[in-house]
């Protein structure tokens, strides 16, 4: 995939770039397509969600108190 066939997310202006037009550190990608690049702040968000998921259940992992010693 040659740089003018990849495709960016601006998290900034929410605008797809063919080609990194923008500088690094505002850029999500690269995408083979321009409706990957759109579906990246879904892709983010779902990523967040599951982290957190299993971040809540990494700080409850010994919950129960029936492992507690006597």
């Amino acid at each position: 995939m040659s740089e003018d066939t990849q495709f960016w997310y601006n998290v900034r202006t929410g605008e797809v770039e063919q080609g990194a037009q923008s500088d690094w550190s505002q850029l999500l990608g690269p995408y083979a397509s321009r409706d990957e690049a759109v579906a990246a702040m879904s892709r983010v968000a779902a990523n967040n969600e599951a982290t957190d998921e299993q971040n809540a259940e990494d700080r409850d992992w010994d919950a129960n108190p029936l492992n507690d010693a006597s």
